[in-house]
C-alpha cells in the first residue's frame, strides 16, 4: 500500500482540482448601499403617499399647479398638482394629491371649494387669502362610499366641521331678501341661519333650509313659528302706522326669527328636517290657527278708494280674514259699475265663539253643504258686508261683518261659488247721502220768492213801526201820563193808612213799568226789525223791565 502524499504536491496519474473564491471588491459596497436606501425611501414614499382626486370647477381662478394647497381647519392635507381645461372646454379640472391622513376625505358627499375673499349675507370671510393666496377649502364627508372625482362648490358652504344643531325647511311664496347665510333669530340673538333654498316641484313656492346651532335648535318646537324679519316692516293700513324690525342686521342682509305662542303647553322639541310654513309678520305668525279657509263673495255699489289687496275682514271687531281681491265691474242692467270684493275668512280664529257654535249648532266644519245652509240662516238675521274707515289720516277701509237686523231683506243663492254676502253702504256713504238730501231740499226751496216777500213784509213793518213810534206811543205815553196825575190826586185825597192807598201805589207802579216797556220795545225793534219774524236771539241783552227801587 502506498501511503497518500501530503506535502501537497500532485501525485502522478491525478487530475488536478481548483477552487474557485467568490469576493466583492470594496468599490462597489457604497452603491449597494446607495441602491437599497434609495428602495427603502422610494417604498417609504409610495406607502406615505394619499390617494389622487380630481375636483371640476366652473374656473381656475386662484388655482395653480403645484402651488395651491388644500386645507381643512387651516391645515394642509394636500396640494394641487395639475389644473387643466375638460374636454369639453366648458369647465376646469384640478388634479389633487392628498396626503395619507387625508385618505377619508374621498368619501362620495365630501365637499371642496375655492377660498377667496367674499362679502356675502353671513358676513366678510377669506380675509386672510389676501396676503396667502388662495387655497381649496375642503369639509369631510359621512358617506361610506368612495370617489375619484368631485364638482368643487362655487361658494363656501354654511355649515361645516360637523357642527351640531338641526336643519328645518320652511315654506313660503316667495324667497323675499334672504340669501344663504341670512341670520335665524330667536328672541332677537342669532342662533342660525339659512343654508340653502330651491322652488317646489310645482314652482308654486319656495322652500328654504335652516341650521338652528345646538343647544339652541331645542328651542324649535312643534308649535313653533317661524316669520320673515327682513328689512323694516313698515304697516301703513287701516289698524295705522306699525314699523318693526328684528336688527341692524336683518336691515341689510335680510334675517328670519321663530318663537312659539306664548301658551304652549305640551310642547315638545321638534324633530330634524320638520317643516314649517314661513309667515310674513310676527303678528300673523302667532296669531291663534287660521283653521280652513273659506272665499266669500262681496259685492258694492259705491267706490271703495282705500280698500286694499290684505285689508282687515272684521267680524264683531275680530280681526278673522283679510280682503284678496278687488276688481271693478259693470252692470249692464243699471248702467254702474260695482266693485267685486273677494275675502278669505278663518272661523277658527274667533277662538272660544267658534267652539261654542261648533257645540250647540252641532256643526261638521269639513261639511261644505252644512256650511253655507248655516251662513244663509245668518243672513236671514240680518248678516251683512260694510266698508268702513280704518283709519281717517290715511283713508284707509275695512271690511266689517255685522248683524243689521233692519237692513232690506235679500234672497239668498246657496248654489253660488264662492258664496255671496249682501253688502250695506258705509258710514260715511250714508252720512253723505243724507247730507246730500239736505242740500237738495235746500236746493229746490224758493229762496228767491222767499227773499223777495220778506224784503217787502219789512218794509211794512218799518212803515208800522215808524207811525207807532210817531203817533201811537205818543199818545198811549200822555194817556198814561194823565193818569198817573188823576192816582196822585186820589192818592193825596186817601187816608195815610188805608188799603186803597196802597193799592194806588201799586198801580202806579205798574203803570211806570209799562211805561218804560213800551219805550225800549221800540227803541229795540227800531234797531232790530227783524226780530218780528225770527224771533228775539238767545244772547241779547235782558230787557229791564222792572221799575227802578221807590225812595
Amino acid at each position: 500500500m502506498k501511503s497518500q502524499v501530503t506535502d501537497g504536491s500532485q501525485s502522478p496519474g491525478q487530475a488536478p482540482v481548483k477552487t474557485r473564491r467568490f469576493s466583492v471588491s470594496l468599490v462597489w459596497i457604497v452603491p449597494i448601499v446607495a441602491v437599497l436606501v434609495g428602495l427603502s425611501l422610494v417604498v417609504h414614499s409610495m406607502m406615505q403617499e394619499g390617494p389622487t382626486i380630481t375636483i371640476t370647477f366652473k374656473t381656475g381662478s386662484g388655482l395653480t399647479a403645484n402651488k395651491t394647497e388644500v386645507k381643512y381647519r387651516n391645515v394642509v392635507i394636500g396640494h394641487v398638482s395639475e389644473v387643466e381645461l375638460s374636454d369639453d372646454q366648458k369647465s376646469v379640472n384640478a388634479t389633487i394629491k392628498l396626503d395619507k391622513q387625508a385618505e377619508s376625505f374621498t368619501r362620495e358627499d365630501s365637499q371642496f371649494w375655492v377660498v377667496r375673499p367674499r362679502i356675502g349675507a353671513g358676513g366678510v370671510s377669506g380675509i386672510d387669502t389676501l396676503l396667502s393666496g388662495d387655497y381649496i377649502g375642503a369639509d369631510i364627508g359621512q358617506s361610506e362610499t368612495r370617489a375619484k372625482t368631485f364638482k368643487g362648490l362655487e361658494n363656501p358652504p354654511p355649515i361645516t366641521y360637523g357642527e351640531p344643531g338641526k336643519r328645518f325647511t320652511l315654506h313660503t311664496e316667495d324667497l323675499g331678501s334672504l340669501d344663504i347665510g341670512s341670520p335665524v333669530y330667536y328672541r332677537k340673538i342669532p342662533v342660525g341661519q339659512v343654508v340653502a333654498y330651491a322652488l317646489d316641484a310645482d314652482g308654486k313656492g319656495v322652500n328654504i333650509d335652516v341650521f338652528i346651532h345646538a343647544p339652541n335648535d331645542a328651542y324649535v318646537t312643534e308649535n313653533t313659528r317661524f316669520w320673515n324679519a327682513s328689512g323694516v316692516d313698515v304697516d301703513v293700513g287701516a289698524n295705522g302706522f306699525a314699523v318693526k324690525t328684528e336688527s341692524l342686521s336683518s336691515l341689510l342682509v335680510g334675517g328670519i326669527a321663530f318663537r312659539a305662542p306664548q301658551y304652549s303647553p305640551n310642547d315638545t322639541p321638534a324633530v330634524e328636517d320638520k317643516i314649517f310654513e314661513l309667515f310674513d309678520d310676527q303678528q300673523v305668525a302667532l296669531a291663534p290657527p287660521n283653521g280652513k279657509p273659506q272665499y266669500l263673495s262681496l259685492r258694492f255699489d259705491q267706490a271703495l278708494r282705500g280698500l286694499k289687496v290684505d285689508a282687515p275682514v272684521e267680524f264683531l271687531g275680530i280681526e278673522f280674514g283679510r280682503v284678496v281681491s278687488v276688481n271693478l265691474d259693470f252692470d249692464p242692467k243699471k248702467r254702474t259699475f260695482p266693485v267685486n270684493v273677494g275675502i278669505v275668512i278663518y272661523p277658527q280664529r274667533l277662538g272660544q265663539a267658534h267652539v261654542k257654535m261648533l257645540e250647540v249648532l252641532k256643526h261638521d266644519p269639513d261639511d261644505e253643504a252644512a256650511g253655507i245652509r248655516l251662513i244663509g240662516t245668518f243672513i236671514e238675521n240680518g248678516l251683512r258686508a260694510q266698508a268702513r274707515s280704518g283709519n281717517l289720516l290715511t283713508g284707509q277701509l275695512y271690511i266689517a261683518l255685522d248683524f243689521y237686523p233692519k237692513a232690506p231683506k235679500v234672497t239668498f243663492d246657496a248654489t253660488a261659488r264662492p258664496v255671496s254676502i249682501p253688502t250695506i253702504p258705509g258710514s260715511l256713504e250714508q252720512l253723505q247721502e243724507k247730507l246730500e238730501s239736505m242740500v237738495n231740499k235746500i236746493n229746490n226751496l224758493p229762496v228767491e220768492r222767499i227773499a223777495s216777500n220778506l224784503d217787502s213784509n219789512l218794509v211794512e213793518l218799518r212803515k208800522g213801526l215808524t207811525q207807532f213810534n210817531a203817533k201811537t206811543l205818543p199818545s198811549v205815553q200822555s194817556t198814561l201820563a194823565d193818569v198817573s196825575k188823576t192816582l196822585q190826586s186820589a192818592q193825596s185825597t186817601l187816608a195815610e193808612d188805608s188799603p186803597q192807598r196802597e193799592q194806588l201805589g201799586q198801580t202806579m207802579d205798574e203803570l211806570g213799568r209799562m211805561s218804560r216797556s213800551l219805550r225800549e220795545l221800540s227803541d229795540y225793534l227800531g234797531r232790530h226789525p227783524e226780530s218780528l219774524i225770527r224771533g228775539r236771539p238767545d244772547n241779547a241783552a235782558p230787557l229791564d223791565l222792572k221799575a227802578p227801587p221807590r225812595n
